[in-house]
């Protein structure tokens, strides 16, 4: 390790070993949760819970039986936040410190041109940051498993479990890395490109977590049982909470105008008002991936245009 990839090790070995640090700590937890998690399990109080959306009781009590997933739900918002705590600790000091202090003239004085510069520190700061959130969200897959889609445990359209999980952590965490890094390129001040980078990495998050909920980018399938059939089970899908009844024409009304679950004054109702079948939407537990790659292609698609556009301001801003 020589040159100028010598000196970007020495300048982000700090956040690197914080980094290393917080991934040593959160897999130690997990090992802690998860040898509870199975020991919970094996010992046969589950054994007769059904997998579905509906609470497994105890039979004694009749409380609600659920495993300790607090601290994994804890795991998932943290990878959640990775791309603002990356943007705002390791992306906007990347550059902008040695803008702020100067010390770059020296540094490009020495025979090293800006593409060197740049690229030491960034491709170090980026295999980095894919290392990291990539391991840490092989931690939360493997901690989640044996709890994954049981009411006892979390269900994959849990926000901690569908953003905080897969390969949408790495793209988000890179884009958190390319917005910093243009932003402490762009503002005078460190603490600046900082507060501005909080701002940007924040808004997109919760802009992305919004576009779940709303179904925005992957629609939920609509789920007909002809007259008064029973609905197909609701399972491990996730509900958008729209249910309703069909006419002959195909009109869709709200649950409301028959509220009635089942039997003869349902089927009355619904004769009386013209309505053919039942429906309800929600998306498949296949969804899952849908979301997982549509997140990856926006946020990596975001990291890579935002990589451009430092690279091609560096010759006006250095």
């Amino acid at each position: 390790m020589k040159g100028s990839l010598w000196l970007a090790w020495r300048q982000q070995r700090v956040p690197a070993g914080i980094g290393a640090a917080a991934l040593v700590v959160a897999a130690a937890i997990a090992a802690y949760y998860r040898s509870g998690m199975l020991e919970a399990l094996h010992s046969g109080l589950f054994d007769h819970c059904e997998p579905g959306p509906l609470y497994c009781t105890r039979s004694d009590t009749g409380l609600p039986l659920l495993l300790d997933v607090e601290p994994l739900k804890y795991l998932g918002a943290l990878n959640i936040a990775l791309p603002v705590l990356i943007g705002v600790f390791w992306g906007a000091p990347l550059l902008g410190r040695d803008r702020e202090l100067g010390t770059h003239r020296m540094i490009l004085s020495q025979g090293v041109s800006r593409g060197q510069w740049f690229a030491s520190r960034f491709a170090l700061a980026a295999v980095t940051t894919i290392a990291f959130s990539g391991l840490l969200a092989g931690v939360f897959a493997w901690w989640w498993r044996p709890a994954a889609d049981r009411s006892y445990g979390l269900f994959w359209y849990d926000n901690t479990a569908l953003s905080g999980s897969g390969p949408r952590v790495v793209a988000a965490a890179l884009f958190g890395l390319a917005a910093g890094t243009l932003l402490g390129l762009l503002a005078r001040r460190v603490l600046s490109a900082m507060v501005l980078t909080l701002l940007v990495t924040g808004a997109v998050t919760l802009l992305m977590e919004w576009t779940h909920r709303a179904r925005l980018l992957v629609p939920p399938h609509t789920y007909v049982s002809a007259g008064i059939t029973p609905k197909p089970l609701m399972g491990e899908k996730w509900s958008t909470g729209h249910y309703g009844l069909i006419t002959a024409t195909g009109r869709h009304d709200d649950v409301l105008t028959c509220p009635f679950p089942s039997g003869a004054e349902l089927k009355q109702c619904m004769a009386g008002h013209g309505y053919v079948a039942r429906f309800y939407e929600a998306n498949p537990a296949g969804d899952y991936w849908t979301f997982q790659w549509t997140d990856t292609a926006i946020l990596g698609s975001l990291a890579v245009l935002l990589t451009v556009v430092t690279v091609l301001l560096l010759r006006r801003r250095v």
